[in-house]
């Protein structure tokens, strides 16, 4: 194996461990944000813990913004608008980036 093709499979192997870690920082962060609407719906325990995995799932698996849109729908019986929800996501996934570092 040439330095050339040794150097290309470090730069991928750290491409894929930086993709790796961004998804579970992110993920971190939506369980948090979850748990943060579950408790605004008076919800605890095992049902906030399922509503948060259904917001990680609902990331993961649909549109771009299926998460906060959820959020939104979720929250608007609430008194919760999309700015406090924005605001509580940015909060919330710094913590997630700052505690992975």
């Amino acid at each position: 194996m040439t330095s050339f093709e040794r150097r290309e499979e470090a730069f991928e192997a750290k491409f894929a461990y930086e993709e790796e870690r961004a998804l579970k920082e992110r993920a971190r962060g939506l369980r948090m944000l979850g748990l943060w609407a579950a408790g605004k719906r008076g919800q605890t325990g095992t049902i906030a813990e399922d509503y948060a995995s259904a917001l990680i799932d609902a990331d993961i698996s649909a549109a771009p913004d299926a998460a906060f849109n959820k959020l939104v729908l979720d929250l608007a019986g609430y008194g919760v608008d999309g700015t406090q929800i924005r605001q509580k996501r940015d909060e919330l996934f710094a913590i997630a980036q700052h505690n992975s570092a």
